[in-house]
């Protein structure tokens, strides 16, 4: 039974800004525009390593080949990689136009299928979201809009607010636009396809590079006028439910009862707001603070209480 916290791993983005310090009292690297801090991740070229604790300083990696059992439970196959990553996004620019392919172009394409969920943790007034193609757009038609350069007028906004959530299945076309604060929890995959990138210049001073025939592959062209899942008052809703994970959202108050979750099912906390209290079955304590994420074994119970109006993720069914 353990509990993890990891050291963030910081992506210098073009688009990135310095939210993560002024939100998340982060210590970052003078004049270092960061986009992404990524939260958990078990990749070749990128990985977690445990905070503090029995295994601090040792790779996600290390731990799910040594004591894989207890993380992920009796039947995990150890060799297997984390099978999600987490990520906060700072947008203080818009993200390029990008789709992730579906598993059956993935595969013809050498790369990975990726499906995410976005949690509007805190955003500008004008802040939106793009995501899949307006009703009537067909593949013919983006293809001449894209040789065009006019996408801008064949992609699905939606405006959004603080606590909304969308869910970004393989072959979504989307972007994020500028203002936006973001917790992605997706699939194990880091291949994106890039559709256009609004005529801008990269840190180097020259365009990014596009993948046009690898995006009209992986786009789904059936996919209009997606919706997104508004911010609500209950105390428990679930915001995604697919065949690679769960996300619940918990509102919490001090005077709730605590959350007890019992052992059987490995989960990821993501503190959004306020504070968060976790006592195991050992009588171990552990703090949150808002911006943190966790790891819970699936060996182990846990209760889980705050002292101030909060916001909690919880993600499992992964394993």
């Amino acid at each position: 039974m353990f509990f993890l916290r990891f050291i963030p791993i910081y992506k210098q983005k073009i688009w990135g800004g310095r939210c993560f310090k002024d939100l998340f009292k982060r210590s970052l690297i003078p004049n270092y525009t960061v986009g992404e801090s990524w939260e958990l991740v078990d990749r070749p070229g990128d990985q977690s390593v445990v905070a503090e604790g029995k295994y601090q300083g040792k790779t996600l990696r290390f731990i799910l080949e040594n004591d894989g059992l207890n993380l992920m439970g009796p039947h995990w196959d150890c060799s297997r990689r984390f099978p999600i990553l987490v990520k906060w996004l700072d947008c203080q620019d818009r993200l390029s136009l990008q789709v992730h392919p579906p598993e059956a172009i993935a595969k013809e394409l050498n790369g990975e299928p990726k499906t995410e969920c976005w949690y509007i943790a805190n955003k500008n007034s004008n802040a939106e979201l793009i995501a899949g193609l307006k009703k009537n757009v067909t593949r013919k038609s983006f293809a001449k809009a894209l040789e065009q350069k006019t996408l801008t007028s064949l992609v699905h906004r939606i405006p959004v607010k603080n606590g909304d959530s969308l869910f970004v299945p393989s072959g979504r076309l989307h972007a994020i636009d500028k203002g936006n604060l973001i917790l992605e929890i997706q699939q194990n995959s880091d291949t994106t396809y890039r559709v256009y990138d609004w005529e801008r210049l990269g840190l180097d001073g020259k365009p990014r590079n596009l993948q046009l025939e690898e995006s009209l592959k992986s786009i789904d062209f059936d996919d209009f006028e997606p919706s997104i899942s508004p911010s609500n008052d209950q105390k428990e809703s679930v915001i995604a439910d697919c065949n690679y994970f769960r996300i619940r959202k918990f509102k919490l108050v001090s005077k709730d009862e605590p959350i007890f979750l019992k052992e059987g099912n490995t989960r990821l906390l993501h503190l959004v707001k306020g504070n968060l209290t976790v006592i195991d079955n050992q009588k171990n304590r552990y703090l949150l603070s808002a911006g943190q994420n966790a790891l819970l074994s699936y060996a182990g119970e846990w209760k889980l209480f705050t002292t101030e109006d909060s916001i909690l993720l919880i993600t499992d069914n992964f394993s």
